[in-house]
């Protein structure tokens, strides 16, 4: 006993000395996270509009419904960058301001080929279509950013339909990869689809942001979730677009979605996006 209270003694001198030097002893640090700096953001602006904008300060728009748009967060003169911009299919809600911006910024524009077609006729410059056939399974690199197209279970029709371009070609979504590794999948306004398997299997999205428009079916919803997980252990974040800040009495909304996932054993979170909050994209 003599000796235990010694060697306890001597490892409290020993820890003074210690301290009285500088020595500080700390637990092992946990593992880092990207930082702020070093990550992307993501802002909502209603509907499907969203704003990302790279690391490297390149600016992404998706389906940029402004005008038109009751809840719409900005105007078009609030924009002074845009890099990229995304339109899913030809439908009014996801062609939106793209033609604006475009002409406003210099962006790029990537959507499906007969919405680029109507948007060359209508005077958008060819030097800002870097794909004129933008069709699912290609992929488009910009500075720190990688865009491939993928298939979407839903219709494109134009809202001014030409001869030339009677039709937007098929729907798209696309999947969303920046220089970090983070990878986002915007689903368009796609349905649920068996492709959505191979997708999370192969490009592994951190977040997905899926399609919850007011008739849309929950469980629906819930298994295009489910089909992304297949060999994806990132999918972590879950964004809704395609709702209104107030959905109607009776429309799908985020307990239907959360009810469909619980019934399927799926617990990752859903963010319900605060219009023009800054979300900081970690993994």
């Amino acid at each position: 006993m003599g000796l235990t209270r010694r060697g306890a003694r001597l490892a409290l001198f020993a820890l003074a000395a210690l301290l009285a030097i500088g020595i500080s002893i700390a637990a092992p640090s946990p593992t880092p996270v990207l930082s702020q700096e070093n990550a992307p953001t993501l802002e909502w602006f209603g509907w499907s509009n969203f704003r990302l904008t790279a690391p490297n300060g390149k600016v992404i728009f998706i389906n940029p419904f402004i005008n038109g748009n009751p809840d719409a967060a900005i105007s078009v003169d609030d924009i002074q960058k845009a890099d990229l911009i995304l339109a899913a299919d030809g439908h009014g809600d996801e062609i939106g301001s793209t033609m604006d911006i475009a002409q406003k910024t210099g962006a790029q524009v990537i959507a499906p080929a007969g919405v680029l077609g109507w948007f060359l006729e209508k005077g958008l410059p060819t030097a800002q279509v870097p794909q004129r056939f933008a069709l699912p399974g290609n992929v488009y690199k910009m500075d720190g950013v990688t865009v491939r197209v993928v298939n979407s279970i839903h219709s494109s029709e134009l809202p001014q339909p030409t001869t030339a371009n009677a039709y937007g070609g098929v729907a798209v979504g696309f999947v969303i990869t920046f220089d970090n590794g983070y990878t986002i999948y915007f689903t368009g306004s796609s349905a649920a689809t068996s492709d959505q398997a191979l997708w999370g299997q192969m490009y592994k999205p951190d977040l997905m942001i899926f399609h919850m428009a007011g008739q849309h079916e929950p469980m629906d919803i819930a298994m295009s979730i489910k089909l992304t997980m297949t060999d994806n252990p990132n999918l972590k974040m879950l964004i809704p677009h395609h709702h209104r800040v107030n959905q109607q009495p009776g429309q799908t909304w985020f307990p239907d979605v959360r009810a469909a996932l619980d019934s399927m054993g799926i617990s990752i979170p859903i963010t319900e996006p605060v219009r023009s909050q800054v979300y900081t994209l970690t993994k």
